[in-house]
């Protein structure tokens, strides 16, 4: 009787077949104004054979629902198409540390190749850490070049004076921006967003800023600022200078503000550069002079406690300092 044949049975184990992973959109969505959504479910499912167009998409919609600001949504999504256009469509899984380095080396400059690895970082940790696709990271070989900081140059007192002089002869408007950043320290997106009904003007002699933020990544950054009778001024004669009730107090575009704070710099005889920036670094001076700590202007500036931030405002306490004697004292025996 021939011997039977030997039958090789696969091997049994306990861990359940891998299955390609994916990330699968849902068939409905809350939209911002509560409202459901039916579209996503048409969107393709992200898996790590996605090309990188489909993944972008994907990255986009994350940031968007974590509460990202528009701006940075936008810049990660700009960064992440000049990506697509060097490397050619490749699904995700195939993207290499040299696609990497090729997009970082297209960089003009060193603050341009920080934000790029800034964008592609952030990107394969949501691949990886968030949708679950991806195992590898291409871009953990790359490092941040350290960009040192400049130091400000903010306006003296007198520079101060004739700009809320040639503010005011400019208008209300111009005058309530130029004076919530150069008193109160407001960044440019925060005058812009900043509105009537945001500010207690229960006591004209102290009216009380408030400074709200939308998404939850920001809220950190709110707080509110002592004013002055000043403010309440400004802000009556730009109700008697406007035609319909006031809501956004200055409701303009980013690079109308920038070009608002240029013309008043000019009008009042400035030499030096002025941007809205000049103005909040020339308040956190003065804040300083007055004896702030290091803990309280990063409170009054709405500034997140890490290590950049603390070396930012060291750069104002340095620069409130009493001044070097430039000659010896007189010898006094």
């Amino acid at each position: 009787m021939p011997e039977a044949a030997a039958v090789s049975k696969p091997l049994q184990t306990d861990e359940p077949e891998r299955k390609p992973r994916a990330l699968q959109p849902p068939l409905f969505e809350l939209g911002a104004d509560g409202r459901l959504r039916g579209h996503v479910g048409l969107l393709p499912d992200l898996t790590a054979d996605s090309s990188l167009d489909v993944a972008r998409y994907w990255y986009r919609r994350y940031l968007e629902q974590s509460g990202h600001p528009p701006n940075t949504v936008k810049s990660y999504s700009y960064d992440l198409a000049v990506f697509e256009s060097l490397i050619g469509p490749k699904p995700i899984r195939a993207i290499t540390r040299r696609d990497i380095a090729t997009f970082l080396n297209e960089s003009r400059g060193r603050s341009t190749r920080k934000r790029r690895l800034t964008t592609v970082s952030g990107f394969f940790k949501f691949l990886i850490n968030k949708a679950k696709v991806l195992d590898s990271d291409p871009t953990a070989a790359f490092y941040p070049e350290h960009i040192p900081l400049k130091t400000p140059q903010p306006l003296f007192a007198e520079e101060q004076e004739r700009l809320l002089a040639a503010a005011a002869e400019d208008g209300p408007r111009a005058h309530l921006a130029i004076w919530l950043m150069l008193k109160l320290g407001l960044t440019r997106s925060e005058v812009l967003g900043l509105r009537a009904s945001h500010i207690d003007w229960s006591d004209p002699e102290r009216p009380v800023v408030y400074i709200f933020y939308e998404g939850l990544r920001r809220r950190l950054r709110e707080r509110k600022l002592a004013a002055s009778a000043e403010l309440t001024e400004i802000y009556h004669r730009l109700l008697q200078d406007s035609d319909e009730p006031v809501d956004y107090l200055v409701p303009i575009l980013p690079q109308s503000l920038n070009k608002l704070v240029e013309r008043v710099a000019q009008a009042a005889g400035i030499q030096k550069q002025v941007t809205p920036q000049t103005l909040r670094h020339t308040f956190a001076v003065e804040q300083a002079r007055r004896g702030a700590t290091e803990d309280e202007l990063l409170e009054l500036l709405g500034l997140a406690d890490d290590a950049r931030n603390r070396m930012s405002v060291r750069r104002y306490l340095k620069l409130a300092a009493p001044p070097l004697l430039g000659e010896s004292s007189p010898d006094t025996t």
